[in-house]
Parts: C-alpha cells; sequence; structure tokens
C-alpha cells in the first residue's frame, strides 16, 4: 500500500496534448463502425512512401506499432503504449470525455439523412425563417452550393455530419454572429433527449458567390457531462484547470478554471508554452485541432503529415521548459484517417506517449483497456477520489529514485 500522496511530492502539474484524429490502427469493432483498414498515422506513412517525425519517434511512437519511416526508439524518451476506446461512438467528445473518466454506453445520435421535423419545425418557428440543407455534407462545400441562396433569402444552412452536429451557416454580412448565436442556443435547447446531439455549431462565413470562406467566429454548443469529470474533481479540490483550443467548449466549460481559445495548431502550441511558463499547479489540457479538422477531414494526406512535422519541431521548445514537477502525456481522441474514402472520423487506438523529468524512460504502457486510463492516472498522482472507470498506469511511469 503505497503512502497517501506519494506521487503528488513528485508531480506538481499535468499537462495533457490531445493531437485530434491521430489514431494508430483499428480497433477490435472497426467493422462495426465501416472503418475496416481504418489507420491514420501508418496509412498517412503508406501513401507518402514514409514519414519521419525525429522527436516523436525519440519520444517511443515508433515503438507504439510500426510506421514506415518511423523507426522504433532503442532508448525512448518516454514510456509509450496505446489506447482502446471503450465508449460507444468515434466523436470528439465520447474520446475526451472518457479521457475526463465518463464512458458512454450509447453514441450521441446521428442524423445522417438529415433532422426530423419535429426538430426542424420548431426551430424554424423559433427563428421566423426556413431553413436551406438539412443535410449531412462537407461545411465548405455546402456553404459553395447554398450560399447564394442564403444571401437571396437570409435563411440558414443547416446541416450536419458523420458526427453528432447541429451545425448552422450563415454569412457575416446577412446574419450578424450574435444572432447566429441566439440561433444556436434556440437549436441546443431543442435538440433534447433522443435528439441530443453532441454539439450544435456557429459556422460564420464571408466572401462572395465562387469565394465564400468560414471566419474564425465558429462557436460550439456542447452538452454538458451527463457527471463530473476529472476537471470537475481538479476544480473542487482547489487547483487549476487550464483548457487550450477547443477543451473548455467540449466539457461545456464544466470544471475548467481558466480558458485560451485558439484559431489552430500553431496558436495551440504558443499558448502551451505561455502557460507553461506560468507559475501554476494543476491540469493543462490541451487540444490542437488542425490534423483533424483541416487535414484529416478533407483527405489531405500531406497536409496532415506537415502538421505533424511542425509538432515535431515542436517537441524540443517543450522539453526545454517544462519543470521537474511537470509530467506531460500526448494522445489522441480518435482518429480521422485522410486516405478512407469517408472523410468521417475513424475508429481506432490513440497513441499514449508519456514524458517528464521525474518520468521513467522506456517503459512500454501496453495497450490499455480505456482512454479513462489517463483520468484514473492523474486521480491517483493528485489523490483525487471519484474517478469510477480507468486502471492507472502512474506507478508504471514514475521514478520513486526521484522521491
Amino acid at each position: 500500500m503505497r503512502e497517501k500522496g506519494l506521487y503528488r511530492k513528485m508531480i506538481d502539474r499535468i499537462l495533457i496534448i490531445v493531437l485530434d484524429g491521430l489514431g494508430v490502427g483499428e480497433l477490435p469493432d472497426a467493422c462495426d463502425y465501416g472503418d475496416e483498414g481504418c489507420f491514420t498515422l501508418g496509412n498517412i506513412a503508406l501513401t507518402l512512401g514514409g514519414i519521419e517525425l525525429p522527436n516523436l519517434a525519440e519520444m517511443g511512437l515508433g515503438n507504439i506499432v510500426p510506421v514506415k519511416g518511423i523507426k522504433p526508439a532503442d532508448n525512448p524518451r518516454g514510456c509509450f503504449g496505446k489506447m482502446l476506446e471503450k465508449s460507444a461512438g468515434k466523436d470528439t467528445i465520447t474520446g475526451h470525455w472518457e479521457m475526463a473518466g465518463l464512458i458512454l454506453d450509447e453514441p450521441f445520435p446521428l442524423f445522417s439523412q438529415g433532422f426530423p421535423r419535429e426538430v426542424i419545425e420548431p426551430f424554424e418557428k423559433a427563428i421566423g425563417k426556413k431553413v436551406l440543407g438539412n443535410k449531412a455534407a462537407s461545411g465548405t462545400v455546402v456553404i459553395e452550393e447554398l450560399g447564394v441562396k442564403h444571401l437571396e433569402t437570409g435563411s440558414p444552412i443547416v446541416y450536419t455530419s458523420a458526427d453528432s452536429v447541429f451545425q448552422i451557416a450563415a454569412h457575416v454580412g446577412v446574419v450578424p454572429a450574435e444572432t447566429l448565436y441566439q440561433w444556436c442556443e434556440i437549436a441546443r435547447k431543442i435538440l433534447r433527449g433522443k435528439y441530443a446531439v453532441g454539439r450544435v455549431i456557429a459556422r460564420p462565413f464571408t466572401g462572395t458567390p465562387g469565394c465564400f470562406v468560414r471566419t474564425p467566429g465558429r462557436k460550439d454548443y456542447p452538452l454538458q457531462p451527463f457527471e463530473k469529470t476529472l476537471l470537475d474533481y481538479l476544480k473542487e479540490q482547489g487547483q487549476e484547470v487550464i483548457s487550450i483550443g477547443k477543451i473548455y467548449d467540449i466539457f461545456a466549460g464544466c470544471g475548467v478554471t481558466k480558458s485560451y481559445p485558439t484559431k489552430g495548431n500553431k496558436e495551440g502550441m504558443e499558448t502551451i508554452k505561455k502557460v507553461l511558463q506560468q507559475p501554476a499547479t494543476g491540469l493543462i489540457f490541451a487540444n490542437l485541432v488542425d490534423f483533424d479538422m483541416l487535414f484529416g477531414h478533407r483527405n489531405d494526406s500531406h497536409g496532415y503529415y506537415l502538421a505533424l512535422k511542425e509538432f515535431d519541431c515542436f517537441l524540443p521548445k517543450l522539453y526545454d521548459i517544462l519543470q521537474p514537477g511537470d509530467m506531460m502525456i500526448i494522445t489522441a481522441d480518435h482518429g480521422c484517417d485522410p486516405t478512407m474514402e469517408s472523410t468521417d472520423h475513424t475508429r481506432e487506438y490513440v497513441p499514449l506517449l508519456v514524458y517528464g523529468k521525474k518520468v521513467n524512460k522506456g517503459i512500454n504502457l501496453g495497450i490499455r483497456g480505456t482512454f479513462a486510463d489517463v483520468a484514473a492516472t492523474v486521480a491517483e498522482i493528485f489523490h483525487i477520489e471519484g474517478i469510477k472507470n480507468g486502471t492507472s498506469f502512474a506507478r508504471e511511469v514514475l521514478n520513486k529514485a526521484e522521491l
């Protein structure tokens, strides 16, 4: 039996970086999701004839699974493994919630044929306008298809995707941002019970026909977690819970003490650096969204690889500013294989890389049975009770010799 709070003497702060959509091979039930053969990282490497990510390789990425061009490290800088998603589904919220200790028995509802009249009619009545679209579509494609009609009528473009989302697109010159956000709040109240999608998303855009582009004014309206998560327990204990990127939206702000929204990977990485250089204890939870949003969903393997290279070059900068009491966990929330015919997320294992000055090196953490092992580990280190799911790997990664 370990002394109460033993690991707390070693670790003051934990940084979790989610490389959104970086899967490392299909899960055993991938066929149930139509994802046979998915392998985000490996298929990108095969498509490009091999890839080089020297810092991630040194961390142990190539020790997790064979990837063309990434050699296993003889002496990995970090601990390595992969995690299985136990929840039903393969969307962003499901993956992050599981990482924070919640496991979903049922996936969020999908509406690949559009939303039923029980949703659309009360929404149209509430906003005083008919909707355009109401189908599953790519966001960039649907605004080109329906943008002119939207300009003529002022009607919002409503669409969904392979994710559990209700998205509303509107031109900023036709619908002010605050009006669009009000419409999203109305939709969020309607989308309950069996229609409770994971997120309602505002998608403002600008430009002219043939040249429509999204603006940075996206805003998400997610469901609140159905139980307390790791973030809530940390906050209740008086710890800082700092969110970077879309983490705040994913958890509907629950448990977050400070939030730094970002517009993409570059700003996200700069924000991680800035936050790490500030004195604090607790959790820093960051999501780098470009892998998924800009490249996975758009079947762009080369762009995905360039984004991975950018993060790989960023790693040494992190090593330099991590403090002795810091521990870093690098993982993902699902796959998003750009080589698949679909543009959907893919049902995959996600990588698990753990590093810190007081963290053991080269430990194979194996295949973890749930993403909730992350929550269980953070909970054990900070001596938090209440996390029901997951198995901590704190004993495996922390070096007693450093006490």
